[in-house]
């Protein structure tokens, strides 16, 4: 006997709560103390702007004329207090939002007879014009508006409130916010990865052509949206290679020479294990140098320039002089490179990705607390590392 079909209300159901739960506000991630130092901040700044703007309108004697403080600022204030790194919080935004979208409520109070029509439009050019003037700031509509429904034609109400609510209300927020640790006007720094760590895969271009993919307006700056991208993806990168120590991914098969190792003899190691780089130790196995295929062809290529041919100068090198005193190098320790730079076993792996990315390290030699070669780093070893990192999940 066959079972029963299922239900077809499960999956409505189903999309029924889905649909419900999209519609929930997402978690604000700041924690009590900042909601605490917003909310506070609010509170003071509008009460230092409705005092000094009540004192101006009751010295001027325009009490009973003209409002002293619009309804715009508590958005305002919202803005400024509580979000003071987004760019429609901005003083610039704050006081060229509010007047001029003011200023162009009262125009179309002039033009416009049918107050509805009137007020869609003012909210409407208003926006468009503080895109233009790069000074987006919300309230900015509601100033427009309010001019609209209180039919106000006199252009002195653009100044006094609109504008005088504007600077007091951005001198409190400056003030406040910089006493409590937030930098008001918050300033834009083009993001960078830290020194020492490693650099990110995405450029500012690349971050550019995604915005303008988006093509939203975002309630944070550019560089401070990058800037989280960034630590982001450091953390990522952390998560997945933090922990990783060299010994973990290390060459511990080491091939060797010694400061007295013919320069054939070393060439001859270089060719037979297809490798690019010898550490030189002493007899005690502790690191004194690096020789590298770089090296041979350097000094392949700067003698004997009378011989023609890269590989013909090469044997000339390798080849020895059999003299007791000569010009030309014959063992390792006259070509190696004596500063290296080398790691510990116990080093993170990640704090070493600087040192192939920028400073043009192919090997790095890992060497234990008494300075002994016990193996090496090499771009293929972090390579085959990085990769494992970047597979998901």
């Amino acid at each position: 006997m066959s079972p029963p079909p299922a239900s077809p209300s499960v999956p409505r159901l189903q999309r029924l709560r889905e649909a419900f739960v999209s519609l929930l506000p997402a978690v604000l991630r700041v924690d009590t103390r900042e909601r605490l130092r917003a909310t506070l901040g609010a509170g003071l700044g509008l009460f230092f702007t409705a005092l000094l703007s009540h004192a101006l309108a009751a010295r001027a004697g325009d009490m009973g004329k003209v409002a002293w403080l619009i309804a715009p600022m508590g958005a305002s204030a919202v803005l400024v207090f509580a979000v003071p790194a987004s760019p429609l919080a901005q003083p610039w935004s704050v006081i060229g939002g509010n007047t001029l979208s003011a200023l162009v409520g009262m125009a179309c109070v002039a033009l416009i007879p049918d107050p509805a029509l009137a007020a869609a439009a003012a909210v409407s050019l208003a926006i468009s014009l503080m895109f233009a003037l790069r000074c987006l700031h919300p309230p900015g509509g509601a100033s427009a508006l309010l001019i609209v429904l209180m039919q106000v034609r006199d252009p002195h109400f653009a100044l006094f409130p609109v504008l005088g609510n504007s600077l007091l209300l951005v001198l409190a927020g400056v003030v406040y916010n910089s006493l409590t640790g937030r930098a008001y006007p918050h300033r834009q720094r083009a993001a960078a990865p830290a020194p020492g760590q490693p650099a990110s895969r995405f450029t500012s271009a690349d971050f550019d052509a995604a915005l303008a993919h988006y093509n939203q307006v975002l309630d944070i700056s550019r560089d401070d949206l990058e800037g989280l991208l960034r630590e982001a993806e450091l953390a990522a990168w952390h998560r997945t290679l933090g922990e990783l120590r060299c010994e973990d991914v290390m060459s511990r098969t080491l091939v060797k020479a010694e400061f007295g190792t013919p320069l054939s003899q070393a060439w001859q190691l270089l060719r037979t294990h297809r490798i690019k780089a010898l550490p030189v130790v002493d007899r005690a196995d502790r690191l004194i140098g690096i020789v590298t295929l770089a090296d041979f062809m350097r000094h392949s290529m700067g003698e004997h320039r009378s011989v023609e041919g890269l590989g013909q100068r090469l044997r000339v090198l390798l080849r020895p002089s059999r003299r007791t005193h000569s010009r030309k190098p014959e063992v390792v320790g006259q070509l190696m490179s004596a500063a290296v730079s080398t790691a510990r076993p116990e080093q993170r792996v990640v704090e070493l990705i600087p040192l192939f990315s920028e400073a043009g390290h192919h090997h790095l030699p890992i060497v234990d607390a008494h300075g002994r070669a016990v193996g090496i780093l090499t771009q293929s070893d972090l390579v085959r590392v990085l990769s494992r990192a970047a597979q998901p999940g």
